[in-house]
Formats: C-alpha cells, sequence, structure tokens
C-alpha cells in the first residue's frame, strides 16, 4: 500500500518532483564536480609546480675544509665534496620511485673568457640512462628546467664541446649560435684552454652570466670522471601535515607506527631520507619554498572548493524546503483524508521522507553525470589533461544528495503535524 502511495504522488505531482530532482541535481553536480577534481588534484598541482623546478636537492655529505700549512696542504676528504654519477640510478630505486619525475645532475667551475671569470657548469640536457630495473628514463635539464627558453639547440650529451651561453653573457661577449670561444680552465695539472661551439643562447630567468656544457666533456677536463656536485631531483609529494611536521622537527620521537605511515608516505621528507639510504654518503634536503608552496596552494585550492559545495548544497536544502512545504500545501486535503482515515503523523512523514529519497537519489545520478562532465572541463581547460573516474564519488555524491533531499524535507514535517483533517476536509 505505501508504495502504491509513493507511486501515486509521483505520477500526480510530475512537476514539482522534476523541479526537485533540477534543485538537488545542481547542488550534486558541483559537488560531483568539485570531488572528482580534488580527488585528482594533488598530483596534477604538484606536476604544474614542478614546472616551476626541482623540490629536492642532493649534495654530499660532508664537505671537508682543506687545512692549509707552510708547504702541506691536507685534505682528507676531498673525494667526499663528490657524489658518483655512477649511483644515480639509484634514485629511481627508492620505495617512491615512481614519484620521481626525474633529476639532473651538475659540476661547477670558475673559467676565464678574455679575463672575465665565469661559472661553467657541466649538467645533462636529455640525458637517456637504464635503471637497474631495466627501464628506460630520459632526464635532464631540458625536462626539469622548462621554463628554460632555448634559442637554438640543446647541447648532446657527449664529450663534445658544445655550450649553451645565458642570454646575457652571449651579448656582453658578443657572441652567437654557431660561434667559437675560448675558455681557460683551471685544473689540478695547470691551466688549459679549450674552445667551446655555441649550439644555443639561453634565457633562465636569473643568474644570466652562466655557461652550460654537457657534464662528460667538463668531466673529462677537470679530470673528474664519473664525480657530480650535486643532484637537483624533482618529485610529486603529498603536502606537509602533523606527522610530516613532527618527523622533521625529530625523526627518532617517532613510534615506529608513526615512522612507518610517514616512511610510506610521500612526503618531501621521506623520499630525501629514502634517496639517503639509496645512495650512501650522501645528504638530500628539499627546497622548502617550493615544497611548502606545494601544500599552501593545493590546501587553498580544495577548501575553496570546499566552500562552493557547501554554498551550493545549501542551496538545494533550501530550494527542496520550499519546494516541499509548497507540495504539503497542495497535497492538504490529500493528507487530511489520510489522518481521517486512521494514518497518524508518522506514515504521512514516511511516505514525504520516502519522495525526498528517491528525489534524491535521481537527482544524486543526474548531477553526478554533469559534474563528471565539468570535472572533464576543468581538467581540459586547467591541466590540459582528463580527470581521472573515482568511483569514490559516485556514492558519497549519493549521499549528499539523498541527505539534501530528507533536510530540505524537515520544514514540511511541522506543516504536515499541524495540519487538521477537519479544518482542511472542509476547505478551511
Amino acid at each position: 500500500m505505501f508504495f502504491r502511495m509513493l507511486k501515486k504522488s509521483f505520477l500526480q505531482g510530475k512537476k514539482n518532483k522534476l523541479l526537485a530532482i533540477v534543485t538537488i541535481a545542481f547542488g550534486a553536480t558541483l559537488a560531483s564536480a568539485v570531488l572528482s577534481v580534488s580527488l585528482d588534484i594533488g598530483d596534477k598541482v604538484n606536476k604544474e609546480l614542478k614546472s616551476y623546478g626541482a623540490n629536492l636537492i642532493v649534495k654530499p655529505e660532508m664537505e671537508a675544509l682543506p687545512l692549509d700549512m707552510p708547504g702541506i696542504k691536507i685534505d682528507p676528504l676531498a673525494d667526499q665534496r663528490y657524489i658518483s654519477e655512477d649511483e644515480l640510478p639509484n634514485i629511481k630505486m627508492i620505495f617512491w620511485r615512481n614519484n620521481i619525475l626525474g633529476f639532473v645532475p651538475s659540476l661547477s667551475t670558475s673559467v676565464f673568457i678574455e679575463e672575465q671569470e665565469v661559472k661553467l657548469t657541466g649538467t645533462w640536457f636529455n640525458k637517456k640512462m637504464v635503471i637497474p630495473t631495466g627501464e628506460t628514463l630520459r632526464t635532464g635539464a631540458k625536462s626539469i628546467k622548462t621554463w628554460w627558453d632555448v634559442n637554438g639547440n640543446w647541447p648532446a650529451d657527449n664529450n663534445e664541446p658544445e655550450a649553451l651561453v645565458q642570454q646575457k653573457l652571449a651579448q656582453r661577449l658578443n657572441i652567437a649560435n654557431g660561434d667559437k670561444f675560448a675558455v681557460t680552465l683551471t685544473t689540478e695539472q695547470g691551466r688549459k684552454t679549450s674552445q667551446l661551439k655555441v649550439v644555443g643562447i639561453v634565457s633562465t630567468g636569473s643568474n644570466e652570466g652562466g655557461i652550460f656544457v654537457p657534464l662528460n666533456w667538463l668531466q673529462e677536463q677537470l679530470g673528474k670522471d664519473n664525480q657530480v656536485q650535486q643532484v637537483e631531483v624533482s618529485a610529486l609529494t603529498t603536502p606537509e601535515n602533523a606527522l610530516a611536521r613532527k618527523a622533521a622537527m625529530d625523526l627518532d620521537s617517532l613510534s615506529s607506527d608513526e615512522f612507518e605511515t610517514w616512511y610510506c608516505t610521500a612526503y618531501v621528507d621521506s623520499i630525501a631520507y629514502q634517496i639517503e639510504e639509496a645512495i650512501p654518503g650522501v645528504e638530500a634536503k628539499q627546497l622548502r619554498q617550493v615544497a611548502q608552496s606545494e601544500g599552501k596552494v593545493l590546501s587553498k585550492i580544495q577548501l575553496l572548493m570546499a566552500l562552493l559545495t557547501v554554498v551550493a548544497l545549501i542551496s538545494s536544502i533550501l530550494g527542496i524546503s520550499n519546494l516541499m512545504t509548497a507540495s504539503v500545501l497542495e497535497r492538504s486535503k490529500e493528507i487530511g483524508l489520510y489522518k481521517a482515515l486512521g494514518a497518524n503523523n508518522l506514515p504521512v512523514i514516511y511516505l514525504f521522507m520516502a519522495e525526498a529519497l528517491v528525489i534524491g537519489l535521481i537527482g544524486g545520478l543526474v548531477g553526478y553525470g554533469i559534474g563528471f562532465g565539468f570535472a572533464q572541463i576543468i581538467g581540459k581547460s586547467v591541466f590540459s589533461s582528463t580527470i581521472a573516474f573515482k568511483p569514490l564519488v559516485i556514492p558519497i555524491v549519493l549521499l549528499l544528495s539523498t541527505g539534501v533531499g530528507i533536510l530540505g524535507t524537515i520544514s514540511a514535517m511541522g506543516t504536515i503535524v499541524k495540519l487538521q483533517p477537519a479544518e482542511v476536509l472542509h476547505g478551511r
């Protein structure tokens, strides 16, 4: 009998039910879009921020201070000021190896060009390497430093004396693509002069007075085969929370469970810790300004989206409340007849609650479909990629939409309770 009455109420009040479904679908659409984007936004925001540079830097654990004495120069830890290039593939062997987007090593020295001292940096540009798993990885400045604006070509990663000259230095020396110029290097064997060929002029946005050359070439010139001074790492990370901040203050203060959770979460410090495990004798530190920016930007975006969703859901609740109250008044004689035939308030309330539940489910399904479409539009326009399907969003949206329907019906319950059969059946 109850379901027959429920079916009859939908058949007779199609207009009001349709308006209610549209009202709930409005809130569900925004909730669906926001949830879909929010659950997928972390990686996308991090990838966007990675275009502004690395967020980790790896250096030798100890840098020795040479001791100079008359006729004696003691530098017992000189080798510890470098990292072995052979160990760099181990960065892609840590627990969070799939979060390592790339890395770029560098070796720097000062050279003289026409008596001007200039910084010369050897690095990878677009290095192809095979990691211990057998996979092939391409990494280097071209993928990590995407804001570099190169006019010309990138140098090849070989032993050729090709150079990428920063724009201001090129203007000061009046050199262009294709030109050759001499640089004087200071090595352990003394000074030596080499010819470099300009293959590209680069604008890096700052410190425009340097030269970049293939790492292999500079290692060979300096006699530092297989050695680098530092490695910049770009990694996808999880924003810091209380646990990450506690670990940053004192890692030993973590309990075994906390340490396991911290180690198995892609915090920037936990990734740094694992890099130090993979390459003994190095110290990996986060570039804190970049890493903190990621968390702040992500938190603010998610907060804004949450506020928009709450506002939309509140608007839907108010709309449903008005529609349900109007529906009760329109059906007052029907309700009065139910009461006159012996029904108390609860069955009538249950009937309207059931209507709200069905409306909420239908509105939620419609809203989810439209909202997922909007999420794709947001993904394409903001991140130039699609938003992944998240099954978890469906039950959450349906729960929210049915909750909106039921909460919107509460105000109509008072009207139902106050209706007196004698009054409404006599038209008063």
